[in-house]
């Protein structure tokens, strides 16, 4: 009697509940299922991140291609007077990766400080990449180009760059037969004069490193036609005095 009511059970169990390798088919299929949706949602939650730091780098990149921009847009004239007897010229030198330049709008002083001597250089830095440097002080009455700036003043504006490259725009000359064209270098001293405009390139890689993403700045110089700023004093004319020669 009692090994036939197992033996009913049993034939239960076996026609309507499910077997062995039915339920371990069924896990193995929920696995999977769980697998992919936490997969999908692990990379939505990746992208999300990689989303929010490029939007950061982009908008940091952005501030400081402003203020650069702003910097470079008030550049003046300034004609400096060097100790030895090499006659003045303007103090303005630009490189392919560096450029030396006055203005009037400092990036690093909160407040207005008169005349600003600032210089950019970019430094290479192997595999985590490069950075731009802001070296910037006052421009005092002295050759600034015969000293060379000091690292500790030196502030990182953008690191993790691939490459900097700055143009310099050169107006067309007839009397020399010589084209517009932009230009790697640009040297004061001989040109007498300031570019028309500058072009700056900022490459830079993406959160993941995979891919440069290049970054332009352009900056009209209105200064260049204007009289240059000498650092020598004026002489003024004392009322009641006959003028002089050199007045």
């Amino acid at each position: 009697m009692k090994k036939n009511l197992v033996t009913s059970w049993s034939n239960v169990f076996a026609t309507t509940g499910f077997t062995l390798i039915e339920v371990v088919i069924t896990l193995t299929i929920l696995g999977f299922i769980l697998l992919i949706i936490f997969g999908s949602f692990r990379l939505g939650l990746s992208a999300w991140e990689r989303g929010e730091s490029m939007k950061d780098e982009y908008q940091r990149l952005r501030i400081v291609s402003q203020l650069i921009s702003q910097q470079i847009k008030s550049t003046v004239p300034y004609k400096i007077k060097p100790q030895k007897a090499e006659g003045d010229y303007l103090a303005f030198e630009g490189k392919a990766q560096s450029l030396k330049f006055v203005s009037t709008l400092p990036v690093k002083a909160k407040g207005p400080e008169g005349f600003v001597y600032a210089i950019y250089q970019f430094e290479e830095g192997g595999n985590e990449g490069g950075r731009l440097i802001l070296y910037e002080q006052r421009a005092l009455n002295k050759d600034l180009f015969a000293e060379e700036p000091k690292e500790e003043v030196g502030v990182p504006l953008l690191e993790g760059i691939s490459d900097v490259r700055f143009e310099y725009y050169r107006e067309a000359d007839p009397e020399n037969n010589r084209p517009e064209e932009w230009v790697e270098e640009w040297h004061a001293k001989e040109e007498r004069a300031l570019p028309k405009a500058l072009r700056m390139t900022i490459i830079q890689k993406d959160p993941e490193g995979k891919k440069e993403i290049p970054v332009t700045i352009f900056a009209s110089l209105p200064a260049y036609q204007f009289e240059e700023v000498r650092t020598r004093p004026v002489r003024r004319r004392i009322p009641g005095m006959p003028y002089r020669v050199g007045d």
